[in-house]
């Protein structure tokens, strides 16, 4: 008898909060009230936010851990009404900037720096999935953004453990292959064509295609990016609450990216 390996067993495991998240997900999307969806992805900050502050301050680094929560909230919360989108940032890094005035601690730039990258890193671009699914077809947009962007990840996930020879980036993150990104990009322009011609009927296919290859390659920019941030404070997963993921941030990686990036594709092209 074969036991499966440590990639068959991460598979299953990535599979098993898929088949539970999935359906709690889309009912969301099309059976839950409209405000329960923005609800869903304050939620989402918040944790993240939380996950970003507590990975750094494992590391040893001061931050502003329940005021960039505070603020973080209130930025992705402003997404709600565009109007109040500048105002409530000004006053997010305003309030960020203040607070080493009401600490006895020696002046420093850190934390405050730290603090504000993680609002501006995960509250400010998750805020975009609320844009993204008030968009006209927004429900249709957002299925869109996760099935391209998991399918991609998963084909770089399998590819890369398998047939991975060529490093791709050493320094940054060593278990990611040449072979794996180039799977993930293949497979999310492939994914992309299929999925315009399911969720969008009628639309050029091209649309499709066009999307699924800014994703495949914003979204590995927006997984290595986190990479950055992970080795820099010595850190493997950002927590462990996604069976199979890690933490809520190590799966939100590649979707702080690709969610801005789609809904001006959206916008303006799409």
């Amino acid at each position: 008898m074969r036991w499966p390996g440590a990639a068959e067993a991460a598979v299953a495991r990535r599979l098993l909060s898929a088949v539970v998240f999935i359906p709690t997900f889309l009912w969301l999307l099309y059976g839950a009230a409209a405000p329960l969806f923005s609800l869903f992805v304050l939620l989402l900050s918040a944790r993240a936010q939380w996950e970003f502050t507590r990975m750094f301050a494992r590391d040893g680094e001061t931050v502003y851990r329940w005021a960039g929560l505070a603020a973080g909230l209130g930025v992705t919360g402003s997404f709600l009404g565009e109007a109040e989108l500048p105002l409530v940032f000004t006053a997010a890094v305003m309030l960020l900037l203040s607070l080493p005035l009401a600490t006895r601690r020696p002046p420093a730039w850190g934390p405050t720096a730290l603090t504000l990258l993680g609002v501006c890193y995960v509250n400010w671009l998750l805020g975009f999935a609320i844009w993204l699914r008030r968009l006209p077809q927004g429900a249709a947009w957002i299925v869109f953004l996760l099935a391209v962007t998991w399918l991609g990840e998963t084909a770089a996930y399998v590819v890369g453990s398998r047939l991975g020879r060529h490093p791709l980036a050493p320094t940054i993150s060593p278990a990611k292959t040449v072979e794996g990104a180039v799977a993930q990009f293949g497979v999310s322009v492939l994914a992309g064509g299929l999925c315009v011609g399911w969720l969008f009927p009628g639309r050029p296919v091209g649309v499709g295609l066009t999307a699924g290859a800014l994703l495949g390659l914003v979204g590995q920019c927006g997984d290595l990016a986190e990479s950055v941030l992970k080795r820099s404070a010595h850190t493997k997963d950002t927590g462990g609450v996604i069976p199979g993921h890690g933490g809520l941030l190590d799966r939100l990686d590649s979707l702080l990216f690709n969610t801005p990036a789609l809904f001006y594709y959206a916008r303006h092209m799409g």
